[in-house]
């Protein structure tokens, strides 16, 4: 079990913002930070982490709208979709990266920093990617703004992972964006899944969807 700490932004306000943060099992492979969903560091995130941990990587998973709601946690439903949405939005992608960058810092001492989001955070991993010096290696779960930004050449190895049946990302022109901009990063799209397929919201998550999407990001983090 993990832990709430708190790190320093780099960001102009220079503000300290709370982390979910899980040392690793047995010797360290290296860092990851777990980038959340726009649901905030919700139950689903903290597991996240603390699987991660159980495989070996010091993980912490920053908590991105503190500025505007201290301890923000909503529900998958369409309140706290419509809550999680107006907080994203409000967020400046500057502040993000800023915090995103802290969290690198805390954890590059120790070793190699990996970055792996979902949904919002998948969005954040390919801007990590593309935006960030310093980060090993990059897993984007889903993220909505990943094919308006496609032509951002990631700095590190980089992988992107889609459901077939997510409503709201159309997987084939992600992966078309992407892969024409930058024909080296793998795009997997997952048959059977949906958006949030890594999510154990059983409304959401797809077992086998989420077994291959990791086994591929860790085989991406080991190489790194």
């Amino acid at each position: 079990m993990g832990e709430m700490i708190r790190i320093k932004s780099g960001f102009e306000d220079g503000f300290e913002f709370p982390a979910y943060h899980a040392a690793p099992a047995g010797g360290r492979k290296g860092g990851v930070i777990v980038i959340q969903e726009i649901f905030g560091i919700d139950e689903h995130v903290r597991r996240d982490v603390d699987r991660w941990a159980s495989l070996g990587y010091e993980a912490v998973a920053p908590g991105l709208y503190e500025r505007r709601e201290p301890g923000f946690v909503a529900g998958h439903d369409e309140a706290g979709l419509k809550a999680g949405i107006a907080h994203a939005m409000a967020t400046p992608r500057e502040q993000v990266l800023a915090d995103l960058a802290a969290c690198r810092d805390y954890l590059a001492p120790r070793g190699k920093v990996m970055v792996v989001g979902y949904c919002y955070g998948g969005s954040y991993a390919w801007f990590s990617a593309g935006m960030l010096d310093g980060i090993a290696a990059a897993s984007s779960y889903y993220g909505s703004m990943v094919q308006a930004n496609a032509s951002l050449t990631p700095r590190c190895p980089t992988i992107v992972h889609l459901g077939r049946l997510d409503a709201g990302i159309p997987a084939d022109a992600v992966k078309a964006a992407v892969e024409a901009a930058n024909p080296s990063v793998p795009v997997y799209i997952y048959e059977d899944a949906g958006h949030g397929f890594n999510n154990e919201d059983p409304a959401r998550h797809s077992a086998a969807a989420a077994e291959l999407a990791r086994k591929r990001t860790l085989e991406l983090f080991e190489r790194a």
